[in-house]
């Protein structure tokens, strides 16, 4: 493994996929790491079976998608349509990928980095990290049993199940409606509960749709809003169990009084967001900074946003980052300032990021 390659990727989601073609068209040498088995593992495991794919574009942003191959059609289509034409793309244009190698870090060398991987490290004069914003939040509860929120894999191993699904958003309405789906086929008759801390769930018009359609044509759901999951706990029977606040009631001597409901640990799916990886980013010396009330609008206090300049450029000089791991925003270092830029993480902006960079690469690469 002694190749430098002009340009090592690390995560062969859109944005990964678009630089490995960009830098097959600008005669760069190039490498792709996928930790997962296949290109797009990302969204095979986050997106729910037969979710759709739009080739959705911000309003605010003139360019069109700068790389058409990898364009998702105007007519949307699932998941796994999309998927399967992204993987024969890329056997078609023979792309070079590494799949199954777990990125672990990358150590800096006189003219090349060296990207360190379970399956082994592989030498790059410039790195993109594209590895994705997947990392589900932690579901944080008091007591012992401790839980990551996950996505969904398959909806038929919850069969026979009474399942609950945590999250007020498109996502968590996605996951309710394959699951609702798969027990209405199997004439399942145990309930999804829907539930999210909230008194209002907050999806789109599109999504209400379908779900609304599954309800007509029999689907079993009860709404949970409000609710709010408070303890996690091990049974006499030693399984890890979600404890969550269903109904509140405050008396006048203080006593509070209150429903709850416990479910299987394995029962629960809690689609609460993503969060970045801003450990990873820490043991990787990428500087990032945390929003304070007043300098973040899209961003949340508290959040720490990864730094980069206008060409996405982290302060490790050689190593940019792009698509979904930067999004809902990052902090642009730009004229001797800092301020924070919207990033949507969309199919469109990471195509775009990898355009863009490769670009830049290309450009300095000649000039060196």
């Amino acid at each position: 493994m002694n190749t430098i390659y002009d340009v090592v990727i690390v995560g062969a989601g859109p944005a990964g996929v678009a630089c490995a073609f960009m830098c097959k068209k600008k005669g760069l040498s190039y490498l792709l790491i996928e930790s997962g088995k296949s290109v797009y593992q990302g969204i095979i495991n986050t997106y729910p079976e037969g979710k759709k794919v739009y080739a959705s574009k911000p309003k605010d942003m003139a360019d069109n998608f700068l790389i058409d191959e990898l364009r998702p059609p105007d007519k949307p289509v699932t998941v796994e349509m999309y998927v399967q034409y992204v993987q024969h793309f890329v056997q078609h244009e023979n792309l070079s990928v590494v799949t199954e190698a777990d990125f672990k870090d990358i150590e800096t060398h006189r003219g090349f980095f060296s990207v360190v991987t379970s399956k082994g490290a592989f030498r790059g004069k410039k790195v993109v990290l594209s590895f994705g914003n997947s990392i589900p939040k932690e579901l944080t509860v008091y007591g012992d049993a401790k839980m990551v929120a996950k996505t969904l894999d398959d909806p038929r191993k919850y069969l026979g199940l009474r399942t609950l699904v945590i999250g007020g958003g498109n996502t968590a309405a996605d996951v309710v409606i394959s699951i609702l789906k798969v027990k209405r086929q199997e004439n399942d008759h145990q309930p999804v509960y829907w539930a999210h801390f909230s008194e209002k769930f907050d999806v789109n018009k599109e999504t209400a749709q379908r779900l609304g359609e599954e309800i007509l044509l029999g689907g079993h759901i009860r709404l949970l809003p409000g609710a709010t999951p408070r303890i996690g706990e091990v049974d006499e029977e030693g399984i890890d169990r979600l404890v969550i606040r269903i109904n509140e009631f405050h008396e006048p001597d203080g006593i509070q009084l209150y429903h709850a409901m416990s479910f299987p640990m394995k029962n629960v799916i809690a689609c609460i967001g993503s969060q970045g990886s801003s450990t990873l980013l820490d043991n990787l010396q990428i500087q990032t900074i945390s929003c304070t009330e007043g300098i973040c609008k899209v961003a949340k206090e508290g959040d720490r946003l990864v730094m980069l300049n206008s060409e996405f450029e982290t302060t490790r000089k050689g190593i940019y980052m792009i698509g979904g791991a930067i999004s809902p925003s990052y902090m642009k270092m730009a004229d001797g300032s800092i301020s924070e830029q919207k990033h949507p993480n969309l199919i469109y902006t990471a195509i775009n990021d990898a355009a863009a960079v490769i670009e830049t690469i290309s450009s300095k690469l000649q000039d060196s």
